[in-house]
């Protein structure tokens, strides 16, 4: 049975949601599920902005033949190639023998490595602000390559004003039933998992990010429709700053959040005491993650959100803790930038790792490690509780510095 969504008098929404996918690329998980939204304009030509992913097939199908009431679909316009957006290609051109295609090179490079079908007479190949008249709307192109793929491109409804903007602006979850940002406690319940999904997906790309939003200044948008999430209709500028932050790799809060690695509690207990110390000092919203139980997404959405990172990990086998480690490469894979770093390391006859964790953060742009570091010889003690004392208040002079 149909389940659609009228965003305008001629945009529909066609999409639906996936509640039992439990990884996200089967890496991330998403305990609040996905969507997949795709949009359906109905003008003298029918366009529909993207296909979902194979899982909601059925839905999918039939929230289009709904809303068609009969009606041929005369294009499809492919803004990203990733397969949880384009795995119905095949699929709509059987339906619809018609139908044309509508993308770029890069596009049409893809769905030929993805797909063994013929597209002769089939495609319409566009170019950076290229437009295609649909009647009484007209898309207008505006490329976005590496946010996140090389093919990516959003399209612009010139006379209602809508971004259709790909994976830009998206978060993971499932819609509930509500489709827009103001009809949910967006902070309380999408920002996370939007940070998230930024931060993951997307967030080794800033400098991309960054060339689209510019690209996107001084255009007039009153909605913006992503292909995850809810749809923006106000409060836009909430998004923009997000994204500008974000892509820019400036924190998002001048706020602490402390990551361990403890085999047997006693790296836990330093950071226990480092924590109560900081709230001793007036710091609120400490955020405290073990790495060993803590998804390494989750950890890579804290750094994004956070201005000072404090990581603590017992040396193993003359090493970085292995989970420690993960969430380094993970920085580093994910270009993070501009933070400042407190280490502390354990180790009972050779702790020896805050020297490496250093070595792979000096790798990173813009990364500040504080002095002291602090060695911990098997279990906190009177030396390194003066230590610790002193790092909390190197962390303290550095907020203050940057509030």
């Amino acid at each position: 049975m149909y389940s659609t969504k009228k965003i305008t008098d001629s945009i529909f929404w066609v999409g639906g949601n996936d509640r039992r996918l439990a990884l996200f690329e089967n890496l991330f998980p998403i305990p609040r599920g996905v969507s997949y939204n795709s949009y359906l304009i109905m003008d003298e030509k029918t366009t529909l902005m993207d296909t979902v992913d194979s899982s909601i097939t059925r839905q999918f199908l039939e929230n289009i033949f709904h809303t068609l009431g009969g009606r041929t679909l005369d294009y499809l316009v492919v803004n990203h190639m990733e397969p949880d957006h384009c795995a119905n290609i095949e699929e709509l051109m059987f339906h619809f023998p018609e139908m044309k295609l509508v993308g770029n090179a890069k596009t049409f490079s893809l769905i030929r490595q993805f797909y063994h079908m013929d597209l002769e007479g089939r495609t319409i190949t566009v170019k950076e602000n290229d437009t295609l008249s649909l009647g009484s709307h007209t898309l207008r192109f505006c490329f976005a390559p590496m946010v996140h793929w090389p093919e990516v491109m959003m399209a612009y409804e010139e006379s209602e004003k809508i971004l259709f903007s790909a994976d830009a602006f998206g978060s993971f979850g499932a819609l509930n039933g509500n489709l827009y940002n103001d009809e949910v406690f967006f902070d309380r319940d999408w920002l996370p998992d939007a940070r998230r999904y930024y931060s993951n997906i997307v967030g080794k790309y800033g400098a991309q990010v960054q060339t689209a939003l510019k690209k996107l200044a001084g255009t007039e948008i009153r909605l913006i429709c992503p292909l995850h999430g809810p749809v923006w209709r106000s409060e836009l500028g909430y998004l923009l700053d997000k994204y500008d932050r974000w892509s820019r790799y400036e924190p998002e809060e001048n706020a602490v959040a402390l990551f361990y690695g403890s085999m047997y509690g006693n790296t836990e207990n330093a950071v226990s005491i480092l924590a109560s110390g900081l709230a001793d000092g007036g710091i609120k919203n400490i955020a405290i993650h073990d790495v060993s139980s803590t998804h390494v997404s989750t950890l890579i959405a804290e750094v994004f959100r956070c201005s000072h990172l404090v990581l603590a990990a017992p040396t193993y086998n003359n090493g970085i803790y292995p989970a420690m480690l993960n969430l380094l490469h993970d920085m580093k894979a994910l270009n993070v930038q501009n933070r400042t770093v407190s280490l502390i390391e354990n180790g009972s006859w050779a702790p020896s790792c805050a020297k490496q964790m250093r070595a792979l953060l000096d790798e990173m742009k813009g990364i500040n490690i504080l002095e002291p570091i602090v060695t911990i010889k098997s279990a906190p003690n009177e030396d390194s509780l003066s230590t610790l004392e002193l790092l909390k208040e190197s962390i303290l002079s550095s907020l203050a510095n940057k509030g």
